[in-house]
């Protein structure tokens, strides 16, 4: 009797499955055969729990991906580095300290800790970094400092941006590059009326602005230009007239930002400063020699921990912290920091679960560059793997809640659509898939979650 039940059950559910990769192959085929559709690229890979296959259309198929490349990246960072790994930011000093006065420099500095002065994080924003800074000076008795205000970013290589990246992206807040020091996100709000800056969200260093921006349109359609190092910046594009915009951009040297609001606390704090705000990269570019290192340690600050980083960035896209977690991964596991580094490695460790390196073509850690390719099949491998870890929990918890209830990573580009999670149907079925969709022309956001809801 048990054998017959036994059988009868595997009967249903691999009927219930027939049904289920019908009702797909449908919606896949009548999205391909629609208007606009015909040329597009797609890839399509759905198995059950157990990583049985359900459903596949071209699941092979390199296509590039955008943001669900975040999936490879979070999970090998949580591995490799671990949950509770935590980014280090150090204030100290060179020099001698006696009688209050330090003859020396103040030196900040930091192994690329991405949430420093984020608003993310309470214990990391902007006014809590300054109270533990300015309660750590008055504690070790400096009172005065005759020598510089050192930011030594020179922990990451010089490269703080992946190449690849499209330059129409690189200005905007999506588009901030990787520093050894990074600050507020490395992200700054400008309130636009018209074609009008009424204001910032913290006064900008050495930045000056062309403006082309025209008033027209009911939407954001203005774009900012930004590179590293450059005091210049480019806005154009098009604004609504009559209401005041918030639009993000990404700062051209966040050291830099960074000294600056440093400078202005010892000034509100009356501590006395002989000499200047400057960076590492700066001297450098000066031809002055590097600055000496901090002697004396007069406070840590560290980071949240990963599985918390990770939540906010599979939860709200942060590409400043997948490329910080690409660089972090080249210098911990190659000893180079270099984007190339970073992400040789990322490939070799899926490679070594088992992922045909055919299949993960990649280009940086965040899936902003288009140069990135990667198959459905390869993102579900890796969702698979991810289950089955220890810290599946904090990698899960990140992942989003689409509008059409499921929990799953998406990535948008021009052009660019996908999709990569977990489900469980009302049925109770648990299913583990990844779509992926490449110059469509309509709703891709729509057409791809309408294929999903077959799922549901």
């Amino acid at each position: 009797m048990k054998k017959t039940l036994a059988v009868l059950t595997l009967s249903v559910q691999m009927i219930s499955a027939q049904n289920i990769a019908q009702k797909l192959d449908k919606a896949t085929k009548d999205l391909m055969e629609s208007s606009g559709a015909v040329s597009s690229g797609l890839s399509f890979y759905v198995t059950d729990e157990n990583g049985t296959l359900i459903y596949e259309y071209q699941g092979n198929k390199g296509l590039s991906t955008a943001s669900t490349q975040k999936v490879f990246t979070a999970a090998a960072a949580l591995e490799t580095l671990g949950k509770d790994y935590t980014f280090k930011t150090t204030a100290g000093y060179s020099g001698n300290l006696t009688s209050g006065t330090l003859n020396g420099d103040l030196i900040i500095s930091s192994n690329g800790d991405p949430t420093l002065g984020s608003w993310r994080y309470e214990a990391c924003k902007p006014e809590n970094f300054k109270k533990k800074f300015i309660e750590a000076l008055k504690s070790s008795g400096i009172k005065k400092i005759t020598g510089n205000l050192v930011i030594d970013d020179s922990y990451f290589d010089h490269q703080t941006i992946p190449g690849g990246w499209p330059w129409d992206d690189l200005g905007n807040y999506y588009g901030a590059g990787v520093w050894g020091v990074n600050w507020r996100e490395n992200q700054f709000d400008i309130h636009i009326n018209g074609t009008e800056f009424k204001g910032f969200s913290y006064p900008l260093e050495n930045i000056k602005w062309l403006n082309d921006l025209k008033a027209g349109g009911s939407s954001d359609q203005s774009l900012i230009f930004t590179a590293p190092h450059s005091e210049v910046a480019l806005i154009n594009g098009t604004l609504p007239a009559g209401k005041t915009v918030t639009v993000s951009g990404s700062l051209p040297n966040p050291p830099l930002q960074l000294g600056t609001e440093v400078g202005q606390w010892l000034k509100e704090s009356g501590i006395e400063i002989s000499g200047k705000a400057v960076t590492a990269s700066q001297l450098e570019l000066e031809g002055k020699s590097a600055p000496a290192a901090a002697k004396n340690t007069i406070l840590t600050y560290q980071s949240p921990t990963l599985d918390k980083i990770v939540y906010w960035f599979l939860r709200k896209s942060v590409n400043l912290y997948g490329e910080t977690l690409i660089k972090t991964l080249g210098k911990e596991k190659k000893g180079n920091s270099s984007f190339k580094n970073g992400v040789a490695y990322l490939k070799e460790f899926w490679k070594s679960k088992g992922i045909n390196p055919n299949m993960i073509n990649f280009a940086d850690g965040s899936g902003l560059s288009p140069q990135n390719y990667v198959a459905a099949k390869a993102e579900v491998q890796a969702l698979l793997y991810a289950k089955k870890q220890s810290w599946f929990d904090a990698y899960y918890d990140g992942f989003p809640v689409q509008e059409n209830g499921m929990k799953m990573k998406s990535g948008t580009m021009r052009d660019t659509k996908s999709f990569a999670g977990y489900h469980t149907a009302k049925d109770g079925k648990k299913y583990t898939f990844s779509i992926i969709i490449n110059n469509y022309q309509g709703s891709g956001n729509a057409e791809l979650q309408k294929i999903l809801n077959v799922l549901k």
